[in-house]
């Protein structure tokens, strides 16, 4: 239907009809959502949707810049093979040590390796040490002003035909509200315009969660 535009109803609909919750991650999703900045978690739509597309491009090495209670980082090493690796970037300590207990108590923790420290760092020195075109997909839920520079490092690390994954680029709408002027929201602006010229990649955005660009590196 050309024009459409989704309403709430149909956002239920979605949900009640395609989206499978497993119980470990739900119970996540419960414990998070009594915590301060319960909403910087992820939907449980952009969760089903990560572990899709790891299991459709066969992903073994994973990214994660920024993890928060460890939400999308489940969801991604559950559907990892068992030989399958994710390494998540975060700076809190207190936010990522409920996502331990939930990756432990999912029989994961093995697959995961956190690294606490400025993730600019953490993927740089990827980088330096060899990694660059290693990784099969990135998923991108960290602080807004840096979102380019994750941008950039990622894909250098990813292959050919690798998949980086960002969340929030709608901003609660603010992205596309040309009054809105603070660091946060430009930052986002302007990268949603690079990627949309980026030769480099293949791209869409879409309208779940809080606005999720993926890309797919060209080779």
């Amino acid at each position: 239907m050309p024009g459409y535009t989704p309403q709430r109803n149909d956002f239920d609909y979605i949900r009640e009809v395609s989206v499978r919750v497993p119980e470990i991650l739900q119970e996540l999703r419960t414990e998070t959502a009594n915590l301060p900045g319960a909403g910087m978690q992820v939907s449980v739509e952009q969760a089903q949707f990560l572990a899709l597309m790891v299991r459709l491009i066969d992903a073994q090495r994973c990214l994660e810049v920024g993890t928060f209670t460890g939400g999308s980082s489940l969801a991604v090493a559950m559907a990892l093979p068992e030989d399958g690796r994710l390494w998540c970037c975060d700076v809190s300590k207190e936010y990522t040590d409920v996502a331990r207990r939930y990756w432990q108590a999912a029989g994961v923790s093995e697959k995961i390796t956190l690294t606490l420290g400025p993730a600019v760092e953490t993927l740089q020195g990827k980088i330096d040490e060899g990694e660059a075109g290693s990784y099969d997909l990135a998923f991108i839920d960290a602080d807004k002003t840096n979102y380019d520079k994750y941008y950039e490092l990622c894909l250098t690390l990813l292959r050919p035909g690798g998949v980086v994954m960002i969340d929030n680029v709608l901003w609660h709408g603010a992205a596309a509200d040309p009054k809105v002027d603070d660091p946060d929201t430009n930052s986002i602006k302007a990268l949603n315009a690079k990627i949309g010229k980026d030769d480099r990649v293949d791209a869409v955005l879409l309208p779940i969660g809080d606005g999720h660009m993926t890309c797919r590196k060209r080779p």
